[in-house]
């Protein structure tokens, strides 16, 4: 599995955090920016670039962060593929990957702590998607 990673602004330190996860995982990522907090970036540019890369790899996933996962999940659900979801808790992370087979998921850097983010993580990295009745509402969904 390769992760596709981005962020705004307000995102940026929850990235570089969810990176260091991601290297002491030993899952393989790539960075599609941004690569600072210091200038005011626009979120959807970045969840573009993570929706049209884990798109074209279905075995990938992706990570968005903004200030509060809100705004990157609306604007990578516009690309044709993706089902992101704005994850907040343990259980949202489950369901998120078991019922919705989601394949970007997505944090608040303003709302979230790097902690609270690695236990959601490691729920939806270690859920499999159940199937069954859920395959016919994502087929459903992709037909919208």
């Amino acid at each position: 599995m390769k992760v596709y990673i981005g962020s705004d602004h307000a995102g940026f330190d929850l990235k570089e955090s969810i990176k260091n996860y991601l290297k002491e995982k030993k899952i393989e990522f790539v960075d599609l920016g941004t690569d600072s907090a210091a200038r005011s970036v626009d979120y959807p540019d970045y969840a573009k670039k993570v929706a049209e890369e884990t798109a074209k790899d279905p075995d990938s996933i992706g990570i968005l962060a903004c200030g509060t996962g809100i705004g990157m999940s609306i604007a990578a659900n516009k690309v044709k593929g993706i089902r992101a979801a704005l994850i907040y808790d343990e259980y949202t992370a489950e369901v998120a990957k078991k019922h919705n087979n989601a394949n970007v998921i997505t944090f608040g850097g303003r709302t979230m702590t790097p902690l609270e983010v690695e236990r959601y993580l490691d729920n939806f990295l270690n859920t499999e998607f159940e199937g069954g009745r859920h395959q016919h509402r994502i087929d459903e969904i992709n037909n919208i």
